[in-house]
């Protein structure tokens, strides 16, 4: 195998600027499509560290892609930064404890995604500079993950094309190959549009599009019997109608969220939501328009990347947690049922115990629990071969898109996951640069699974919901 430790070594001596930028990206919280802070601290740093840089990525303002090195094959790592809404808490307390403000958080861990994937890349530029090594390395700077599916927008606009090999990891409970499951989903808004009126001298004049709203709302819960198991639907009111109960609603408008284990089922399912729709809006004498918002693949796995990750995961160890770090998440477990923590154990088919920060690499033949979230990381695995790490960044247990995700953000023990994982990154990508059989059988590997070109799940004329409210 390459010896990769001097990679690894230059992730430690590149660390702390990695840490200071995950740390300031988690002070100024921002959503989806908005990142314009965040973004432009990824930028600077790209900058900084000499990357050719190019912004506004298929047309999003907070999308860029720094590219580093010459020839040969090209490497991307994928990093993002958009946080979450409703989900602030102070830094290192382990008790819920917002700040003042607006309220976002970073409770998904997304600070430290995009400084641990920065830093894996900047250290394989230094190390093919060092050794003389063709090749070429990028970040790409990946805004709106929850819920604004910038990755397809990015895939369908072909700036993943000429890419061998996509890198990614998330945070987590534990260091592991992250399993390529994942739902496919869309987003798509409802309209209803109805007649207003007096509610008591004339009732039967109005046509109610809160009435329509609630109908299509009654008719998906039937739905639901009927779909396959691992099939998700979830909604959200945007707009009730007003807050005057003696007026009938004229307009009204709900957020579905769909979900399903392919596209293929994704968009049975879709065609389904959308007959109960019309049908509300048949039986109230309506009208309904529908706008998607966004769409997302699921994920694509890759054997021969899953098994290269595995191996510098199991050559490097866990994480190098001290008495003090699991001193600070066992305040942090404390907070949690023993329903999460038993679940955090089951996700990765590990055995239960008391610690509350993990001792082991997770093994890649662990009888896990399957995933049942998405990710726009699945539009990236449809296009090039991609693997993804899990980082263990947080006490086991703590459920992201928590106030306790968000606390743990900038404790050593985060910092300490996140170089960890980007020496996971950064060892997997230097070896699949300086070894052409490792390129050549994820491609066989890729193709045999994608059967074909990818077909984006985003309909053509759906653009970047920039401006938008993805908060729900």
């Amino acid at each position: 195998m390459q010896n990769t430790e001097p990679v690894w070594r230059i992730v430690d001596e590149k660390a702390q600027p990695a840490i200071e930028l995950s740390d300031r990206v988690w002070g100024m919280p921002e959503l989806a499509y908005n990142e314009h802070k965040s973004a432009a601290e990824h930028t600077a740093y790209l900058h900084a560290e000499g990357f050719r840089v190019t912004e506004q990525l298929a047309g999003i303002p907070t999308a860029m892609m720094g590219e580093a090195g010459e020839g040969g094959p090209v490497i991307a790592i994928l990093g993002e930064f958009d946080a979450l809404p409703g989900l602030s808490n102070e830094a290192g307390v382990a008790e819920h404890r917002p700040v003042p403000g607006d309220g976002n958080g970073h409770a998904c861990g997304h600070n430290l995604l995009g400084a641990a994937s920065l830093l894996a890349a900047t250290a394989v530029k230094d190390y093919l500079k060092a050794n003389g090594i063709e090749g070429r390395v990028r970040y790409y700077g990946c805004p709106a993950e929850e819920g604004g599916a910038a990755k397809g927008f990015m895939a369908r606009a072909g700036l993943f094309d000429d890419v061998d090999i996509a890198i990614s990891w998330h945070p987590g409970s534990f260091a592991s190959v992250n399993e390529p499951i994942s739902l496919a989903n869309t987003r798509i808004d409802f309209t209803f549009h109805g007649r207003a009126s007096h509610a008591a001298a004339s009732p039967h004049l109005g046509r109610s599009a809160l009435d329509a709203v609630e109908l299509m709302s009654v008719g998906v819960n039937y739905l639901r019997e009927h779909i396959p198991q691992e099939s998700r639907i979830h909604y959200a009111y945007l707009d009730a109608g007003g807050v005057a109960p003696n007026v009938v609603q004229a307009k009204a408008k709900v957020r579905y969220l769909i979900r399903a284990a392919d596209v293929k089922a994704l968009n049975s399912l879709v065609a389904r939501v959308r007959k109960i729709a019309d049908g509300a809006a048949l039986m109230t004498d309506t009208r309904v328009e529908t706008q998607v918002i966004s769409a997302v693949s699921n994920l694509l796995g890759n054997t021969p990347l899953e098994k290269l990750m595995q191996d510098a995961l199991d050559r490097l160890g866990p994480p190098p947690f001290d008495a003090e770090d699991r001193q600070r998440a066992a305040e942090f477990q404390a907070t949690l049922s023993e329903e999460d923590i038993a679940a955090a154990f089951r996700k990765v088919g590990m055995p239960r115990n008391d610690d509350p920060l993990p001792t082991s690499i997770v093994p890649l033949d662990s009888k896990r629990a399957p995933m049942i979230g998405s990710t726009d990381v699945g539009d990236v695995s449809w296009v090039v071969p991609t693997v993804q790490a899990r980082g263990a960044t947080h006490a086991i247990g703590t459920p992201l898109h928590s106030w306790q995700a968000t606390a743990q953000g900038k404790l050593p023990h985060a910092h300490k996951g996140m170089v960890h994982v980007a020496k996971v990154m950064a060892s997997t990508a230097v070896e699949a640069l300086t070894k052409p059989e490792i390129i050549a059988a994820a491609k066989a590997d890729h193709a045999a699974r994608a059967g074909g070109a990818y077909v984006c799940p985003l309909p053509e004329d759906a653009k970047p919901p920039i401006g938008m409210s993805l908060a729900v």
